[in-house]
């Protein structure tokens, strides 16, 4: 039931060891610049995301709502809690940890991918989808780990967990793989999601990123019943 997000988590360890491999040969302006260039590059793939053919209103709501629940559940403080405790497991003096760990599994955990994928693979046992974002994610494991460190090869923790839970929990989501409407909530409120993380690490904003995850769930709900009631 879950084994595209086994390959999905093993594709992120495997591209983490080889960014951190490779990023020992980098110098830390080289890294500076290279993560700003990143960045730049996820703000740009956050916008596209952002410009789907969907009502933007609903996910302003869903953002401003998610954001609300995000804050009170302390999600981002959480991750932080978690990545400094494996930090200290592992006995591991960068100073980078934490953040590695925290935007790497926002960026792996945000997306209709990650979510449609894990849905299909649990209520179809189809990982076809979670195979092909084990690819992409572990071509973008490679570049974040060269220039974030180790910690974000512990990611795959955080995948491994979330979308676990997603397609154990697929049977009652079922309904998001029903209409190209719910895939364009998600991509959309995603992307506003990505275009935050962009940003931060651009260097010209920081977000409590991951403390708007809700808003993912809240959008396509929103749809769904508006759908019904209409």
């Amino acid at each position: 039931m879950i084994i595209g997000t086994v390959v999905n988590s093993a594709a992120i360890v495997a591209g983490s060891v080889a960014g951190l491999v490779f990023g020992k040969r980098l110098g830390e302006s080289v890294k500076d610049s290279v993560v700003k260039v990143v960045g730049l590059a996820v703000a740009v793939l956050g916008i596209k995301m952002a410009f789907e053919d969907h009502d933007f209103f609903p996910v302003i709501v869903s953002l401003v709502i998610g954001t609300v629940i995000g804050e009170l559940l302390n999600i981002e403080g959480r991750l932080e809690q978690l990545g400094e405790t494996l930090r200290k497991a592992i006995k591991s003096k960068s100073e980078n940890f934490v953040n590695g760990f925290v935007t790497a599994s926002v960026i792996y955990c945000v997306g209709s991918f990650a979510i449609l994928g894990s849905i299909k693979d649990g209520l179809m046992n189809d990982p076809s989808l979670l195979y092909v974002k084990s690819l992409l994610d572990g071509i973008i494991s490679v570049i974040l780990a060269s220039t974030l460190g180790i910690g974000v090869i512990f990611s795959a923790v955080s995948v491994f967990i979330y979308q676990g839970i997603l397609s154990l929990l697929a049977f009652n989501l079922r309904f998001l793989l029903s209409e190209p409407m719910y895939v364009s909530a998600i991509s959309v409120t995603g992307g506003v999601i990505i275009l935050s993380i962009g940003i931060g690490m651009a260097g010209i904003a920081r977000f409590r990123t991951a403390n708007m995850l809700p808003a993912i769930f809240i959008t396509p709900i929103y749809d769904y019943l508006t759908l019904i009631l209409s």
